[in-house]
């Protein structure tokens, strides 16, 4: 596999999920059974599209590696993708399963229910890995060298393989998982004692198996249970950096939240965006705070 000499040589690379957004907002607050008028968008989304198109805001060349399909869904997102400047070179293109959605409803009370469809993605496995172990952006014994973001969207078991491979020895590697109910999936990272985290508090509480009330209680225990580095969000409350050097905890803007989906996605873009630009971990915490309350206020994280 070559890439295509228009393509500028990516810069960092973002693995996982690459779909359409299919989202229902409604300005008032919803419960179970409501039904309200509102606006229904389908945009470019996943775990990786979104850190991708927030990483090109902030100047970066993100090169996608994920499943897409052959359909009609498929052409559209790529040429979506590569409008939006983002390097499509290295997707898996299948040509039997179907391009991946995610449907959620939000009120003005927040995110009422979402239901991900990444089976293709799922069903891609290694696959999708291909680029990096090929020689087109790495190997085993030349492993690639810059920052990846990965998405919990990938199989438990394909997560353990890349805790452990040595393609990834090298990388920069920052992990997310795609939702709290995939937030277990993250759990080699742990064993490995490998790569940054980012989770909420929920999914926190998930991976240690425990209740906590504030972001940072939940950083310091996800170090304890074998965490590298993390980054623990609790909304508009709280969010903490800790690893075993140093320990930040800052409280974020407070805006008007007019949507939800995609805040944590901004949030790890900003930060990883800002730690390339060699910002101090306070700095960087900060900017990926103020990129993420710009974004759930409704406008663009710049």
């Amino acid at each position: 596999m070559t890439q295509n000499n228009t393509q500028p040589t990516p810069n960092i690379l973002c693995i996982g999920s690459v779909l359409w957004d299919i989202i229902g907002r409604s300005p008032v607050e919803m419960r179970r059974g409501s039904d309200m008028p509102g606006r229904i968008t389908q945009l470019p989304g996943g775990v990786a599209m979104n850190i991708a198109m927030t990483l090109a805001r902030f100047g970066l060349k993100p090169a996608l590696l994920s499943a897409v399909g052959r359909d009609d869904e498929g052409v559209e997102l790529i040429a979506a993708c590569a409008r939006l400047g983002l390097v499509t070179d290295y997707i898996y293109r299948s040509d039997d399963l179907p391009t991946d959605r995610y449907m959620a409803v939000e009120g003005a009370n927040g995110l009422i229910a979402a239901i991900a469809d990444a089976h293709s993605l799922e069903a891609a496995g290694d696959k999708i890995l291909k680029p990096l172990r090929d020689g087109s952006l790495g190997s085993p014994t030349s492993p690639f060298t810059g920052p990846i973001a990965l998405d919990g969207n990938l199989t438990l078991s394909l997560l353990d393989d890349i805790a452990n491979d040595p393609a990834f020895d090298a990388a920069d590697l920052r992990v997310a998982p795609a939702s709290p109910g995939k937030a277990e999936r993250l759990r080699p990272f742990l064993t490995c004692n490998r790569g940054t985290l980012y989770v909420n508090l929920e999914e926190a509480g998930l991976l240690c198996q425990a209740d906590f009330t504030d972001s940072e209680t939940a950083a310091k225990a996800m170090l304890d249970r074998g965490a590298c580095r993390v980054l623990v969000t609790d909304g508009g409350s709280s969010a903490t950096e800790a690893s075993t050097r140093s320990l930040i905890t800052l409280v974020p803007p407070r805006v008007t939240v007019a949507r939800v989906t995609g805040a944590g996605d901004t949030f790890m873009a900003a930060h990883i965006a800002a730690e390339s630009r060699g910002d101090t971990c306070e700095a960087a915490l900060a900017s990926a705070l103020k990129a993420a309350a710009t974004y759930v206020s409704g406008e663009p994280p710049l």
